[in-house]
């Protein structure tokens, strides 16, 4: 197998240091060179034509992210930025995201060991290197997407619980704007850092007519509210009675991370049964696929994204193949389909 050729850009020698280290360790990667600014990055990108770049934001010169839509014009290649981010540094990843980085994961802190990142860039790596980076131009459409609202009756405790990686961002816009403000309530894990998941968190509410939030402990699971799980954090589903409501927790990396769709699926399918909808979307790995098959086992109707529509159609497969899934679905489909589920 060919290896995964490696440009790290990054202002910090530290940091260059560490990566190139950790990057190493995997038989599958190679990194080619380092970079501490843009200008030089860009030379380097010419000369060694990596496969996959790693790109902090804020670098002196020019900044990560003017650099990255003028790479995504000239030169489209997949971009995972790093970065060490804050609650107002999430509002800048999301714009990298938009402008064509195909995955972010957090540098490492007080919170995310050198270990825990060095196995989920790994990961995101060898993913983004599957990934057919387009110009901006191609990508409008999942920018601003043309408003689809399905019709929904009411429904009593159905809870939707959505697992998703790389390319999710995207295909989670497209799917909630697509369903209605009194659908049933939903929780979701995405695979990104602390702080990111506010941002994105906020941005889907101003754009959606369901209302979606960071999940925090103890918040309730009611039609019409969208939970998403905190960077760094499991999310489990639990119940008072009829009431669902989510838990927050610390906890070791599962399936290869926190927060993990296995972890969510496995919590719905213990306390929401039949009256539960598993959703798989894209991303790399096996997260979430024996999760929704538990669901599945447990009376829940359950969708995987189709191979066509994934950005990286790696959870999808290992949970068709395992057997949890009964219906495969296109994206702009699916929250058709969830609505008919849950009638």
């Amino acid at each position: 197998m060919k290896n995964i050729r490696v440009l790290i850009v990054d202002d910090s020698a530290i940091v260059r240091q560490i990566f190139s280290k950790e990057l190493s360790r995997d038989k599958q990667i190679e990194v080619v060179g380092t970079a501490p600014n843009p200008y030089i990055a860009r030379d380097k990108i010419i000369q060694l034509k990596p496969d996959v770049i790693t790109l902090d934001i804020e670098m002196p010169r020019m900044d990560g992210i003017t650099f990255l839509k003028k790479l995504m014009h000239y030169y489209p290649i997949p971009v995972i930025v790093v970065s060490s981010l804050t609650r107002e540094g999430g509002k800048l990843v999301l714009e990298a995201i938009e402008s064509g980085a195909v995955d972010v994961i957090s540098k490492p802190g007080e919170a995310y060991s050198v270990g825990d990142m060095s196995i989920e860039l790994i990961d995101k790596i060898k993913a983004a290197a599957n990934v057919v980076v387009k110009k901006p131009s191609d990508k409008k459409a999942l920018k601003s997407p043309p408003k689809q609202t399905y019709a929904m009756t009411e429904t009593t405790n159905k809870v939707i619980a959505i697992g998703a990686s790389t390319g999710g961002t995207q295909a989670l816009q497209l799917v909630l704007q697509g369903l209605p403000a009194n659908s049933p309530g939903i929780v979701i894990v995405q695979h990104m850092p602390e702080h990111f998941t506010r941002s994105f968190a906020d941005r889907l509410n101003s754009i959606c007519d369901v209302e979606v939030k960071e999940a925090e402990n103890g918040d309730q699971v009611f039609p019409g509210r969208v939970l998403i799980a905190p960077g760094n954090y499991h999310m489990l589903l639990n119940r008072s009675g009829a009431q669902y409501y989510v838990q927050i927790k610390k906890g070791p990396l599962v399936s290869r991370h926190r927060p993990s769709a296995d972890v969510l699926f496995k919590s719905t399918a213990r306390y929401a049964g039949s009256n539960a909808i598993g959703v798989i979307m894209t991303g790399m790995g096996s997260d979430g696929a024996s999760g929704i098959l538990e669901m599945k086992n447990n009376g829940a109707q359950t969708i995987a994204q189709d191979e066509k529509s994934c950005i990286v159609f790696g959870m999808p497969k290992v949970a068709i193949e395992m057997g949890g899934v009964d219906k495969i679905s296109s994206l702009d489909n699916i929250p058709h389909q969830i609505l008919q589920m849950a009638k």
